[in-house]
């Protein structure tokens, strides 16, 4: 009804101003509020072709036919780059001459949501099958030649339909949000009001949306709450196609894995079965590499002992020439170096009072409550983990426990000698580097001492003098946790500090928690990491005014 009252409204429909342009939809989009608009598809025409007739066809089947050219020549711009802004400005012209308000779907850096992911993927689909309808139009008046590269073009676009799920997409949407939680947030949401694990959801979604022969995932299931972790892995064992997957979430990886790809001092090793197999095979191939390494030694210093002690004599230097030749032919095996592994170590401050935060009726939220009014309190030496879905408010509540943001009703007090250490769970890049960032931080310090403690959290020489913007997601976290490290803290706050560290920094760390003597709070997707050293656990949900 909207659509169709849409159209009939809009006067350059089925006119004849610009035959090169038609409206072929209107989608009117009334469920954000106070921001109710209309999306407008609308597909170039091509009206001359061999057969005299009109032909709905590709964007680029449409110019083709019309005579433009993909080639810029002497021009900056393509023809079909000058051809859609004239058009684009044509239709902005006719739309104010109306009081029609336009933006384009691109216009908004960062306005995206998954109903537009949808609405782009149904436009797609439109476009090929339009093109492969003009195809057979074609086929009724050609040459057994054409007939054949007609046919097999049409072959090609229909296998890229059926592959691509195309005629589900629908479905798949509604399927793929419900598993990884993005229907509760709403799929017209914009990105940029997400929080980084929304937003790390809404990305995975579309990736596994485009169903690729091979699936690159890079650290999926960073900000991924259990639940969703287990939809994820049951996504990838039913698979059907190949994917590569960078991780240090132990459990995920064994659970969907059947190869494992090491790579050490620049050389690629390639193991079968899951990462705890390729431990045991690791340590095994290490062990027999030094059990070698020590025998040619041994073999080594006996050689060069023979020919030291007889290249020197008349009836023994032939000998002591073999010897050396033998010597010289050794394929010398030398051992693996160990990589530096981060040593992490947290400064107690002064004991503060027996209660360091106390919470009376706090609603946490923003423009909206995002929970019923709670009463908590953290006790000195208390070790809390929460927990919950994404969105939910975990990274709101400790920003509100520091009085960072203000909560929207209730009472937070602290402890006057509480002296707390923040790791965010994300932090803007910078262009300082790690070097910088410490030293600028505590300039007290000397060079050397920046260094050696930015070396003891397992930074290179060459990590320790990059800008922190090139710097690895894991190399990135180490810096931040040196920041922490470097001052005398009795409250430890840390945001999901697991995210991009490797196997050894998660086990330093979580000994490094386990050895502090203080308070800390910390938030968390993996049980694995936290329950052997926290003797509390805030579920977050059962605060929630959200529908879980």
């Amino acid at each position: 009804m909207y659509q169709e009252a849409l159209l009939k409204s809009i006067p350059w429909v089925g006119k004849k101003r610009n035959p090169n342009l038609e409206l072929i939809g209107a989608y009117w989009h009334a469920d954000e509020p106070g921001a109710p608009h209309a999306h407008i598809t609308y597909i170039p025409v091509s009206y001359e072709n061999k057969r005299g007739m009109r032909t709905q066809c590709s964007q680029s089947g449409a110019l083709r036919e019309m005579g433009f050219r993909n080639t810029r020549g002497k021009c900056r711009e393509t023809e079909l780059t000058q051809w859609g802004h004239r058009e684009r400005e044509a239709l902005d012209d006719i739309c104010r001459a109306h009081g029609i308000e336009i933006h384009h779907p691109d216009a908004g850096k960062g306005k995206k949501h998954l109903e537009k992911e949808k609405y782009i993927m149904t436009q797609q689909i439109a476009e090929l099958e339009a093109e492969m309808m003009a195809m057979y139009d074609k086929m009724a008046d050609c040459s057994e030649d054409e007939m054949n590269e007609l046919m097999e073009e049409v072959g090609e676009i229909q296998s890229i339909l059926d592959y691509s799920g195309s005629y589900i997409i629908a479905a798949k949407i509604s399927e793929y949000a419900n598993g990884l939680g993005l229907n509760e947030i709403g799929l017209d949401r914009d990105v940029s009001e997400l929080s980084g694990g929304q937003r790390a959801k809404v990305l995975l979604a579309k990736v596994l949306l485009e169903n690729p022969m091979i699936l690159i995932l890079d650290e999926p299931t960073n900000f991924l709450d259990e639940n969703h972790i287990a939809w994820l892995t049951n996504f990838l064992q039913n698979y059907e196609n190949a994917f590569i997957l960078v991780s240090h979430d132990v459990p995920f990886m064994n659970s969907v894995i059947n190869v494992v790809y090491h790579v050490e001092n620049a050389v690629m090793t390639r193991y079968t079965g899951d990462y705890d197999n390729f431990v045991r095979m690791y340590e095994l191939k290490k062990r027999q590499i030094e059990q070698a390494y020590e025998k040619q030694q041994k073999e080594i210093a006996d050689l060069e002992d023979f020919i030291a002690r007889n290249k020197a004599r008349v009836a023994t230097t032939n000998m002591a020439k073999s010897r050396q030749k033998k010597l010289d032919k050794m394929d010398k095996i030398t051992l693996m170096r160990e990589k530096p592994k981060p040593v992490f170590s947290f400064k107690k401050a002064r004991t503060p009072g027996r209660v360091v935060i106390d919470c009376k009726d706090i609603v946490l939220g923003y423009d909206e409550p995002l929970t019923k009014p709670i009463s908590i309190q953290v006790e000195n030496g208390q070790k809390i983990a929460i927990r919950g879905v994404n969105g939910i408010g975990k990274s709101t509540l400790l920003k509100s426990l520091l009085k960072l943001i203000p909560t929207l009703s209730g009472t937070v007090e602290h402890d006057q000698f509480v002296e707390y250490g923040y790791f965010e769970q994300e932090e803007e890049s910078t262009d300082k580097t790690s070097l910088e960032v410490i030293w600028n931080e505590y300039p007290s310090m000397t060079n050397a001492e920046v260094r050696a403690a930015l070396a003891q959290c397992g930074l290179t020489t060459e990590h320790i003098t990059s800008q922190m913007r090139v710097l690895s997601g894991g190399e990135n976290a180490k810096v931040r946790l040196c920041r922490i490290m470097l001052r005398e803290v009795n409250l430890l706050v840390l945001d999901e500090p697991t995210n991009h560290l490797d196997v050894d920094a998660k086990e330093s760390l979580k000994k490094a928690i386990n050895d502090y003597k203080g308070t800390v709070l910390i938030v968390s997707h993996e049980p694995d990491f936290y329950m052997d050293i926290v003797d509390t656990v805030w579920n977050i949900e059962e605060w929630s005014t959200k529908i879980i």
